[in-house]
């Protein structure tokens, strides 16, 4: 399972993307990602090390961060109108869909994670399906290789898309306005245009090249065939008349009329797989979130096809008895148990989750108090496990990866959202004239075992492709809570380090005592079993970490940056929501009221 240096070039690529989704390793899952195919997306501009000062933002009554600051403020005003934590949500979805196209999105898919007022925690999985002709091996040539790019570049990449049922069906069970109501923003937003920020164009400008090879795209997003520069209005009637087509008719527009046969149409045209049956077909599932303790806090984060609540939760446990906050945030003691406690759960993770519709899922097990300890008893004190010497701990399998909003109302309901086309805008190319990008979540498969994803995981048969699957995501939407009371909403973009960068934000406010700011300012670090090696942020560790840390035999790879929190955390002391955008991508705002 070693990994080939064109596989470790790539991951470095990728995280220095590091953001929306995601949601990376290139970029995000359930986000961004650098692309495999004839042409390499570029690097946005970092803000590392140097980062902009963002401010705190304290409200009393409400609060919204996204990626994105228009979209944070049409949540704000939804909030202002009299919706609920729901409403906004939705709203802010709809929204990133325009103001954020590279990962806002209803051409993809994720999860949501709620707290309502009465003290239900839900989940709502509208996570992405494989199309009911996909195969296993539909991603390999005829030598059973698999096909550079035939994933993230081509129709044969796109799942069935699942936002705007999704949306639809937590307004219709949770919300108070009406779709009309929620929609109206996003709609406004293309069809006036919004003015292109830096952070906007620093985005646009990492895609350019493929927005050139599709004349349909290159008449929205670029100027003329030139890229647009901050300053510049972004107008988009395309996507708004889709957008006023679902505010009419729901989601009988996007999966049983115009919409769908827009997109069947152009997958056919292209080779792909879609038919009207594969959106007829298309479902949401309501589950009940991973639930997990942690040093007198609970925490429900997204059940599979997430691996990230099981993964957190598996890590978390593991390392519940070690005296982190003592050792300090960063050490060479509490890395070096995090980074081995990650290092197994992400085994686990890799070998056995999967969409429990195909697979069972042994969840319970994972997250046993024996199973952390039998893992717990395998960690050295002063020397590094090869990743070649840690394997799924439960046995062999047996058969039987953006962007991320926080919102936080009056009443005290609060939502969590992870949604993703999966890279930087997805395969890069629109369906006829539908107005938005579609996924290449189908990368997010086992396209062969042991063979790396464009986030470098190497992945079992549990994940592998079937008929109507939902792919294994790293997606984390997570709500914490603390004497029953709400503590903390996050999550981010990134791929499979979203994992690691909402845990390190839960970490970093819960045993560390940091705030918000401080916790979101922090520098990152990541172990994903595969490859061998520590992913860091710059200023992760001070030097005599680090020599103390290779001596056990880690490798550390630098990183530009990872991830975009987005985090709202209740002042236990005085009731006030706070929160900060995440300075590594600027374009995004926290706000409140």
């Amino acid at each position: 399972m070693r990994k080939s240096l064109a596989v470790t070039f790539a991951l470095l690529l990728a995280l220095a993307c590091g953001v929306c989704a995601p949601t990376a390793f290139a970029l995000p899952q359930d986000t961004h990602a650098a692309q495999d195919g004839p042409l390499q997306a570029k690097v946005p501009d970092a803000t590392q090390p140097t980062r902009p000062d963002e401010p705190l933002v304290t409200a009393r009554h409400g609060m919204v961060v996204s990626a994105q600051h228009l979209a944070t403020q049409v949540g704000v005003d939804i909030l202002k109108q009299g919706g609920n934590a729901v409403d906004a949500a939705v709203a802010v979805g709809y929204a990133l869909a325009v103001v954020h196209p590279c990962c806002g999105n209803i051409g993809g898919g994720g999860f949501m994670t709620l707290h309502l007022a009465n003290g239900s925690n839900l989940f709502l999985d509208f996570r992405e399906k494989a199309p009911l002709a996909a195969t296993p091996d539909m991603m390999r040539n005829a030598a059973g290789t698999v096909v550079k790019g035939r994933s993230t570049l081509t129709y044969l990449g796109v799942g069935v898309p699942g936002t705007v049922m999704g949306f639809d069906d937590a307004l219709k069970k949770y919300g108070t306005l009406s779709r009309a109501q929620v929609l109206a923003p996003a709609i406004k937003l293309a069809r006036d245009g919004f003015v292109l920020q830096p952070g906007d164009v620093r985005i646009l400008d990492t895609s350019i090249d493929y927005f050139k090879q599709h004349p349909n795209v290159a008449a929205t997003f670029l100027d003329h065939g030139q890229p647009w520069q901050a300053g510049q209005v972004l107008k988009q009637p395309q996507l708004a008349h889709t957008l006023q087509l679902i505010a009419d008719e729901g989601t009988r527009a996007f999966y049983a009329g115009p919409i769908a046969a827009a997109v069947v149409k152009a997958s056919q045209a292209n080779h792909g797989l879609l038919t009207l049956q594969d959106f007829k077909s298309y479902t949401v599932q309501w589950e009940k979130p991973i639930e997990c303790g942690y040093h007198g806090y609970t925490i429900y984060s997204a059940p599979p096809p997430s691996s990230g609540g099981t993964t957190i939760c598996e890590t978390l446990q593991i390392i519940d008895p070690y005296p982190f906050a003592k050792w300090g945030f960063h050490s060479a003691q509490s890395t070096h148990y995090f980074i081995e406690a990650e290092r197994r759960a992400f085994a686990d993770r890799n070998t056995y989750l999967g969409d429990p519709a195909f697979v069972r899922n042994p969840v319970a097990r994972l997250l046993s108090a024996e199973h952390a300890a039998k893992l717990r008893a395998g960690i050295q004190p002063d020397k590094a496990t090869p990743s070649s010497e840690v394997q799924g701990s439960l046995g062999p399998y047996q058969a039987t990866n953006t962007t991320h909003y926080s919102v936080v109302d009056a009443k005290g309901n609060a939502v969590a959202v992870t949604y993703t086309v999966n890279s930087y805008f997805g395969i890069k190319q629109i369906a006829g004239d539908t107005g938005f990008f579609l996924n290449n979540e189908m990368d997010d498969f086992t396209s062969k075992p042991g063979v790396p994803n464009q986030f470098g995981l190497v992945q079992g048969n549990a994940n592998q492709i079937e008929p109507g699957k939902r792919p294994l995501s790293s997606m984390s939407p997570t709500i914490v809570m603390h004497d029953g009371k709400l503590a903390m909403v996050t999550g981010s973009p990134g791929g499979s380090t979203i994992i690691s960068t909402t845990m390190e934000s839960i970490l970093n406010v819960v045993e560390y005592g940091m705030s918000v700011k401080q916790a979101i300012d922090a520098p990152r670090i990541h172990m994903q079993w595969y490859p061998d090696e520590i992913f860091a942020e710059p200023g992760a560790f001070t030097p005599s970490v680090q020599a103390a840390l290779e001596a056990m035999g880690y490798k550390i790879h630098p990183v530009r940056q990872m991830g975009d929190i987005a985090a709202i955390v209740v002042n236990s002391a005085n009731g006030e929501l706070e929160s900060v955008n995440d300075p590594r991508y600027p374009a995004g705002a926290a706000a409140g009221y």
